[in-house]
């Protein structure tokens, strides 16, 4: 990874976002740290599992970037584990020749994936898209049409929040990027590829381990879907109440 030169930037802004970068490799720790904070970013760097935590314990993070591979507890692992209690988005960082590892993140609730080696404009793209994506909700109701019912559950198409009765449903960044292409055509199949086009791994079994995923957070019986179904040769299909 090769990062630009050093450009003088003005102060950061109180309200600029917080990235947790883990790595345990202190020359990309630097080199992250230099360039996110000159691209508008506040950064805190840790070299494995228990700095983040102890970082976590003190601060509060928009984001969290994570190696994969580290010494100890992995990368994979932290994200499970923090995916058990907190809404923090996580992109994490790997090797290209590492499709397992993209897979088993994908079903830890990873938000993004970034190969390694990437190019520092893809990830300051990455990191704004996460961000946006995660972005608080408006409290304002819907207007009228942006809202699709599945039995108990509520899917709110602009503010992309999924809600069963008066409780918000935890939905990853590509959680809901998949939610909202379904509800935007209910009833339509959808096939895998118009799906995968956006997927940072790029394969179909990426897609089928997400569609799995969505289906714990909106069917009763996910083995035996009412709501997401697949359609033999044309993808999956959204049923709406």
């Amino acid at each position: 990874m090769s990062l630009p030169a050093a450009v003088p930037k003005e102060p950061l802004p109180d309200d600029a976002p917080h990235v947790l970068v883990v790595d345990d490799d202190q020359k990309i720790r630097d080199l992250l740290r230099r360039y996110l904070t000159e691209n508008g970013f506040r950064v805190t760097p840790a070299a494995d599992a228990a700095c983040a935590r102890a970082a976590m314990r003190g601060l509060t993070f928009d984001l969290v970037m994570l190696d994969v591979m580290m010494p100890g507890e992995s990368g994979l692992d932290l994200a499970r584990d923090l995916k058990k209690t907190l809404d923090v988005p996580i992109l994490m960082l790997t090797a290209r020749s590492d499709p397992e590892h993209r897979i088993a993140g994908l079903e830890a609730g990873v938000d993004d994936y970034l190969p390694k080696p990437f190019e520092p404009r893809e990830l300051l793209l990455r990191l704004q898209n996460i961000l946006r994506r995660n972005r608080p909700v408006s409290a304002e109701a819907p207007p009228p049409g942006d809202e699709v019912r599945m039995g108990a559950y509520v899917f709110h198409i602009g503010r992309g929040e999924l809600r069963k009765d008066d409780e918000t449903v935890k939905l990853t960044e590509r959680e809901r990027d998949l939610l909202r292409q379904f509800a935007q055509r209910p009833g339509q199949p959808i096939q895998r590829h118009e799906l995968s086009s956006d997927d940072t791994t790029g394969s179909e079994r990426a897609i089928d381990v997400q569609i799995n995923r969505l289906r714990r957070k909106i069917e009763i019986d996910p083995s035996n879907p009412v709501y997401l179904q697949t359609v033999r040769g044309k993808g999956y299909i959204l049923y709406t109440d």
